[in-house]
């Protein structure tokens, strides 16, 4: 009931579009239902049409999938990836318990969303998965994230060089069927234990 109808909401985009204040209107964290109903408010002549939405996507929470892949895919709705590390937790660096001098877990303690039951393993598997092909298990995550098709921008995230160095190999990854077979088996085993 408090909530503010999406109708009004994108009349003010249409506003702040029209003023120049903004270009492009974009989404983030948004259902299935919202991007569908701000694109059909948007045909109405309500307001600007949606172009992007920026939600979580990486091993560990692939629900992107289920419904968002096929409604920007059909709507021409660019998936701005964020968090393809699970805020660190798909580098290894938290693997067995370990909590690194610096890091953003030991610094602000605000990773909850990825201490979820199941979550552990999950991590290990995929950490595992990735020395298996023979890379850090960060280049693999982002090279799972930038490979996918509708998967528009992965948006990385680095505290060194070295770090967004490796980020942006990610690129490089030639992405093969048997990574993409290893994957989706681990998947099947650990679903998305941190949607």
């Amino acid at each position: 009931d408090d909530e503010t109808p999406i109708a009004e909401t994108l009349a003010v985009f249409d506003e702040l579009v029209k003023a120049g204040k903004i270009r492009n209107l974009g989404l983030s964290n948004e259902s299935s239902w919202g991007v569908m109903t701000f694109l059909r408010e948007a045909e109405r002549g309500v307001g600007p049409r949606v172009v992007s939405l920026q939600n979580a996507y990486n091993l560990v929470n692939r629900t992107f999938e289920v419904n968002l892949a096929e409604v920007c895919d059909r709507e021409e709705v660019s998936l701005l990836a964020y968090s393809p590390l699970a805020q660190g937790y798909l580098s290894g660096k938290y693997d067995d318990g370990a909590l690194p001098v610096g890091s953003r877990k030991q610094l602000f303690d605000r990773l909850q969303r990825y201490e979820t039951p199941g979550a552990a393993e999950a991590f290990k598997a995929y950490n595992r998965l990735a020395r298996e092909f023979g890379m850090e298990p960060a280049l693999f995550a982002n090279a799972f994230v930038t490979q996918q098709p509708f998967v528009t921008a992965n948006i990385i995230g680095a505290t060194t060089i070295a770090q967004l160095e490796l980020a942006l190999a990610s690129a490089d990854v030639v992405w093969t069927d048997e990574m993409r077979k290893a994957v989706d088996d681990v998947h099947q085993r650990v679903g998305n234990p941190c949607p």
